[in-house]
């Protein structure tokens, strides 16, 4: 029974991490496509300068999750990925607390990329 409700947490706990955050808009790798050449956007890639040089997208600029992103411009889109979607969604979160309200997601990240 112990073991039930544990198993139960966990599949909820993963559930609600996958949910878009509030204010953040969230867009497939597929889409993402469509919106590379838009000036009025960003396009931030928080992997590690590592995981960067190994693979990126060329539209994006690497800079790595933790580092100041309060020199981002606030008047234009901020479109943000990283491998697998969970560290641009952290970033995400950090731009929203720092005043930004256009803020996107690549759900997925590099993983689902396929350009």
């Amino acid at each position: 029974m112990e073991a039930a409700i544990i198993i139960a947490i966990l599949i909820l706990f993963i559930i609600w991490r996958k949910l878009p955050t509030k204010g953040i808009k969230a867009i497939t790798a597929e889409q993402l496509k469509t919106v590379l050449t838009e000036k009025d956007k960003v396009f931030v890639d928080v992997r590690t300068s590592g995981e960067y040089k190994g693979r990126h997208i060329a539209q994006f600029n690497n800079i790595p999750l933790g580092s100041d992103l309060s020199k981002l411009p606030k008047d234009k889109e901020i479109v943000v990925i990283c491998q697998s979607g969970m560290r641009s969604n952290q970033a995400c979160k950090q731009l929203m607390k720092l005043g930004y309200d256009k803020v996107t997601n690549v759900r997925g990240g590099m993983n689902a990329w396929r350009g």
